[in-house]
């Protein structure tokens, strides 16, 4: 086997390595979006379908009153299910709870442990 046919088998041999790297990206980009609709199902989870209901609206920027007009319910409705998310979650306000929502996503911070 001459010099060239070398050259060609090895270029081969990369480009089939690259096509299947390109392949296992594209997997993986489809696991990280499963991940993400599992991580956010898991999160929703912990309220009622009421709840859902109200802290969907407020992800989305509705004040008590929009998603009160939106839901069509009283204000103490809205008022004591906003109290309930907020219990579950233990956060002070709701802006606190939909930024709780959103770092679902965000990549984890390993901290450095020193060792002796």
């Amino acid at each position: 086997m001459d010099q060239s046919e070398k050259l060609l088998m090895g270029i081969e041999n990369i480009l089939s390595v690259a096509s299947d790297l390109v392949d296992e990206v594209a997997r993986l980009k489809s696991v990280e979006e499963e991940c993400k609709i599992l991580k956010e199902k898991v999160f929703m989870n912990q309220f009622t379908k009421a709840e859902q209901e109200v802290f969907a609206l407020a992800i989305d920027g509705h004040s008590i009153s929009e998603i009160q007009d939106i839901l069509h319910k009283e204000e103490c409705t809205i008022k004591n299910q906003r109290r309930s998310i907020l219990k579950k979650l233990n956060t002070p306000s709701m802006t606190e709870a939909v930024q709780q929502f959103q770092n679902l996503h965000q990549e984890p911070s390993y901290k450095l442990i020193r060792t002796s």
